[in-house]
């Protein structure tokens, strides 16, 4: 794909990326399911559905519900184990040339543990079983480590832990902390972290004190929707997760308090970005990356128009993705508390990004 003059290159901590634009976890599929709809190497990234150690059949149907310009889901992380996933679905993401970032989860620290060491067997297995894992961006500038196509794992800690009353890792400072000490594996890790917290940056903080390089802002809001003639969910499952438009400027909002309070991490901007406006949003936050999802299922052509659009809006303006980012670093800094809890949204620097149009394409 061409993406015109503009330079819109980054990086993700160590990773390189030809782009920002990547797929989000859950809503393209484990493998190559996107790559009769555009050119999966021409994405910064695909994010694979969440795999655990195990394959796990997922909720009860219904698991989808259309709300407004969101949409609440309640798949349940349904998936056919790293195994399966290793031997099936990653050999035809390396043949198309797509850079992977691998999504985990898991129901102990134990199991986040486990799927992190075969990734990192996965790894160097296809580096000639050097030792060395991924993610240090030597070779090409893609991010690659040596063979592998894989070059950083999402760890997804919004799942429940059965080690504490099924409490969501994310919701705890000291569970998310040691599910990514747990996590090491040679790989770049992000921490995928949920909105449905007090204090987004301490579960950040905490996250990152365990050894993640990124983070991904964020995971879906909780939600529920009620049958008016039964009173009973929607959902098979009850409640689920809420994504789409309406999560924006949930997520623009995390990206922004995070950006001011970790200013040298990696972040990726995830949640409602339909067009290039709402990824260059994600970017003046203080994104260093973009994922696009819900918008996916209306149009599964979404990634690539995100990142034609993005490129031309940066042409236009003879910016790149890489001003982008220095511009949202030096205007992010720490200031006094406005009074509401906090002082990350205090900034004397103006954001002049037009109007977003929030609507999917």
């Amino acid at each position: 794909m061409k993406t015109g003059a503009a330079d819109i290159a980054t990086t993700v901590g160590p990773v390189r990326l030809p782009n920002p634009i990547m797929t989000a976890a859950g809503t393209s599929g484990h493998g190559t399911e996107l790559a009769e709809y555009g050119d999966l190497s021409a994405l910064g990234a695909v994010v694979v559905k969440s795999l655990s150690v195990r394959p796990w059949a997922g909720n009860p149907a219904p698991r989808v519900h259309e709300v407004g310009t969101g949409m609440l889901n309640s798949v349940g992380l349904q998936g056919p184990g790293l195994e399966a996933w290793l031997e099936r679905d990653l050999p035809a993401l390396t043949a198309c040339g797509a850079r992977v970032v691998v999504s985990i989860w898991g129901q102990s620290v134990d199991d986040y543990g486990r799927a992190a060491a075969m990734l990192a067997e996965a790894v160097r297995g296809a580096s000639g079983g050097s030792g060395r894992s991924g993610g240090s961006g030597r070779s090409g500038g893609s991010g690659r480590s040596g063979g592998s196509a894989i070059v950083a794992v999402e760890v997804n800690v919004s799942c429940p832990n059965v080690e504490d009353r099924s409490r969501m890792f994310a919701h705890s400072e000291s569970a998310t902390r040691e599910v990514l000490s747990a996590t090491e594996c040679g790989l770049p890790r992000w921490a995928k972290l949920s909105p449905n917290v007090p204090d987004i940056t301490a579960i950040a903080g905490a996250a990152l004190d365990g050894g993640a390089e990124g983070l991904t802002l964020t995971n879906t809001l909780l939600g529920l929707a009620l049958d008016i003639e039964t009173g009973r969910p929607v959902l098979g499952a009850g409640g689920g997760g809420l994504s789409g438009a309406v999560l924006h400027p949930v997520a623009v909002r995390a990206v922004w308090e995070c950006r001011a309070a970790f200013p040298d991490a990696a972040i990726i901007g995830a949640g409602g970005v339909g067009s290039g406006r709402d990824a260059v949003e994600f970017l003046r936050a203080g994104a260093d990356a973009v994922q696009v999802g819900t918008a996916i299922f209306r149009d599964p052509r979404a990634p690539w128009k995100v990142l034609h659009q993005l490129s031309r809006w940066c042409a236009a303006r003879g910016t790149s993705v890489g001003a982008l980012r220095a511009s949202a670093r030096a205007a992010r800094s720490p200031g006094p508390d406005n009074g509401s809890g906090s002082a990350a949204l205090v900034s004397t620097a103006p954001v002049t990004t037009p109007p977003v149009n929030r609507q999917s394409q």
